[in-house]
């Protein structure tokens, strides 16, 4: 009786074994391959949070469709970029990335004070508010107004994050090329 129940086995475990073999290589030959890596011209979606140094979330893609854009064409802050260079479909990452590959450090010298009477007429412009400008080579810049007076408005031209070290939690969801 021993000996039937051992063949038994041996006979149980082999197509079982098989199925195994067949199951990884049906998952590894599916549209998904876990090996392929992130690189320069890969279309690729992702889901970010990010947040500054005392964890204040300044934006995140989480109750949104992936975010979408194309390695190596410089669509977004390059510290972000290198971050998702080399990630497989599916892999989570946190990194920080310092304000020198973010938005740049902040200048005093792109805070100007300007007299009301230059806005359009009828503006009633409040701090926080922000409005486009255009320079003089033509390049239109947004810029945020920091401070109002009777007689003038004071604008901040450095972009919002500038300055700031920023960390990002960082999923690649998909790479479509």
């Amino acid at each position: 009786m021993i000996l039937r129940q051992q063949k038994y086995k041996r006979m149980l475990v082999l197509p079982v074994i098989l199925c195994l073999i067949g199951i990884v290589v049906i998952t590894g030959c599916s549209g998904e391959n876990s090996t392929v890596k992130a690189e320069n011209g890969d279309v690729v979606k992702v889901h970010y949070t990010g947040t500054l140094e005392d964890g204040t979330v300044f934006d995140t893609s989480i109750e949104r469709d992936p975010f979408e854009f194309t390695l190596g064409e410089g669509q977004v802050i390059p510290g972000f970029e290198q971050a998702v260079i080399g990630m497989k479909v599916g892999e989570s990452k946190k990194v920080t990335i310092p304000a020198e590959e973010a938005y740049g450090p902040r200048y005093d010298e792109l805070i100007m004070v300007m007299e009301r009477e230059r806005l359009p007429e009828g503006s009633d412009p409040m701090v926080g508010q922000q409005f486009q400008m255009m320079r003089e080579d033509g390049e239109i810049i947004i810029v945020t107004v920091v401070g109002v007076s009777e007689t003038m408005i004071t604008i901040d031209a450095n972009p919002p994050l500038a300055g700031e070290d920023l960390t990002f939690e960082i999923e690649l969801v998909e790479i479509i090329q």
